[in-house]
């Protein structure tokens, strides 16, 4: 069944109720019930919750000047946008198109509410990314006999709450395997919801190009092309053996069993990856050490404000560094004990930028992450031998409070405030929104 966006339910109404089945583990006895949770254009979309002014316009989230579009509103779609694209190419497409940047904290928070909501109805929740988790509703639907549909209400219920909760919509496939849960949400797109009882998967899969298929991207689509392979149906019905000599004994077989719904993988909930990080692609490919090493700088305190916020404390520190051939190299390091310092983070990312012995290479972006975090109440932190009773971290922490009371630029480091280089991302163009 399908459903579309109609009125929205009362807030109440996006509450669990006494007929919705409870939260529970999954039962190997009974057939599963997956579900597939995906945000509609979810970084567009938590921008749009906060600059309602844009709702109807096209807007790309991602750099004005470089790298791609993070995401699109669907007017700016219907130009032929999507994830992924070059921005200067976006841009050509649709020049009336409103870039606004990125605000990676504002879109962790909201995914991590989402997640509450997926968790109040299951236990076995596994996040594909931020936008996306498959849900695992089999425990909760055991024994359920209050609707024609449970699976369906609870669908129509997380959809209620995250549009409620969050101010931003999603859409909900069902289906009895992971695959199938998969293509039933990009069925149902935008808002929408889509089940797929077992009695028909065949029908639903069989009508799709192969392109729909999960897993099969442009190269995998042109080889099928050229087995004379347009339809799911048609790939259903293509001998095992032959996709095995085309993709090999594993692929081969595999493509085979998705194509009549068998999808062995179980949903795997898994906590999150406990990481704070910070990026900055850079307007114009540079080789300047200065340039690069300003942006460790200024990457290692905004971490360290980051973690700060959400109270954790890290010991490795994680540099990327992409180049101007967009091959990139990762180092990481470990800091003498924890921190949430961002003199220590920058400190330890300085390291091994220098370690890496790079000489007039081209670099495109940085990125500087702190991983293994623990909750700061846990931890137990000794001072350094040599360190202040009030120092560093005090410091820290009075220029966040600056921060937060009087905006971005109440306080920095003097060595980043000088004037901005052309080849800072973050330049203002004509259409580019800075954040509030």
């Amino acid at each position: 069944m399908i459903s579309r966006p109609g009125p929205r339910p009362r807030r109440r109404a996006a509450r669990p109720t006494p007929d919705v089945p409870d939260r529970g583990e999954r039962d190997r006895s009974t057939p599963p019930t997956i579900m597939h949770v995906d945000m509609d254009a979810f970084y567009a979309s938590v921008e749009l919750r906060r600059r309602p002014e844009l709702i109807g316009k096209p807007v790309l989230v991602g750099g004005a000047t470089r790298g791609v579009v993070l995401s699109a509103t669907y007017p700016a779609r219907a130009h032929g946008i999507s994830g992924g694209m070059p921005m200067t190419r976006a841009r050509r497409l649709c020049p009336e198109a409103i870039v606004v940047p990125p605000d990676f904290d504002s879109y962790a928070e909201t995914s991590r509410g989402i997640r509450a909501i997926f968790e109040s109805f299951t236990a076995v929740v596994e996040s594909a990314s931020i936008d996306e988790a498959f849900l695992d509703l089999t425990g909760a639907l055991h024994g359920c006999r209050t609707a024609s549909s449970p699976a369906v209400l609870i669908g129509e219920l997380i959809r209620a709450k995250v549009h409620d909760e969050q101010g931003i919509t999603c859409s909900v496939g069902i289906g009895p395997t992971k695959f199938v849960a998969k293509l039933a949400s990009t069925a149902a797109k935008p808002d929408g919801l889509r089940e797929v009882p077992p009695a028909d998967v065949v029908p639903f899969l069989h009508q799709l190009p192969v392109e729909a298929m999960w897993g099969v991207g442009e190269a995998t689509a042109a080889k099928l092309h050229r087995l004379g392979l347009h339809k799911v149906a048609e790939l259903a019905h293509a001998p095992r053996a032959t996709l095995q000599r085309a993709f090999g004994i594993h692929q081969g077989a595999h493509l085979h069993d998705l194509s009549w719904g068998r999808d062995a993988r179980p949903v795997v909930g898994r906590p999150p990856e406990r990481s704070i990080g910070s990026e900055e692609t850079f307007g114009r490919d540079t080789d300047d050490e200065e340039v690069v090493r300003r942006e460790l700088l200024r990457m290692a305190d905004r971490t360290a404000a980051r973690m700060r916020k959400s109270e954790v404390l890290g010991r490795t520190v994680v540099i990327t560094v992409r180049f101007a051939d967009y091959t990139q190299i990762t180092r990481s390091g470990t800091m003498r004990g924890l921190s949430d310092s961002g003199g220590e983070i920058h400190a330890q990312a300085l390291a091994l930028w220098t370690a890496l012995g790079l000489r007039r290479a081209r670099i495109r972006k940085v990125y500087v992450r702190v991983e293994g975090l623990v909750d700061r109440a846990e931890a137990h932190v000794q001072p350094e031998l040599g360190e202040p009773e009030h120092g560093w971290r005090e410091a820290e922490r009075a220029m966040d409070a600056a921060v937060a009371k009087f905006g971005p630029q109440a306080v920095r480091r003097a060595s980043l405030t000088r004037p901005t280089r052309p080849d800072r991302l973050s330049s203002p163009e004509p259409g580019f929104l800075g954040p509030y």
